[in-house]
């Protein structure tokens, strides 16, 4: 199942394609690396838990980097917020899930308090 319908995707690859800097690479590959991010930013889930359907999670983590380090994701959130063909692809504070750690959850190890 893919996230991302034909006439989104089609948007996207060419708005890569006219982003300086951005390797697309075959179209396949680069879909299901964006859906790839898509689905973490969607579930709130670690890099670690992406399915493998999405490729080697850290590599996906890893191209992910590069591209927010280049500002590719706030040009293309620029690029789409007013489209409205895209407005449930674009990802911001209000829909992403916060993984349970980043809210303070406590972590599942063993009781570590000393005996008395």
């Amino acid at each position: 199942m893919t996230t991302i319908r034909d006439d989104q995707w089609t948007k996207i690859y060419e708005f890569l394609g006219q982003c300086p800097g951005v390797y697309a690479g075959q179209e396949t590959q680069c879909r299901c690396f964006i859906e790839g991010v898509h689905w973490v930013l969607r579930t709130g889930a670690q890099w670690r838990e992406l399915p493998e359907k999405y490729g080697k999670w850290n590599s996906v983590y890893k191209r992910f980097a590069r591209w927010n380090e280049k500002g590719i994701w706030k040009k293309m959130h620029q690029q789409f917020v007013d489209d409205p063909d895209m407005e449930n692809l674009i990802l911001d504070s209000t829909i992403v899930r916060a993984h349970p750690c980043a809210a303070g959850a406590l972590k599942k190890t063993a009781d570590k308090q000393p005996k008395p």
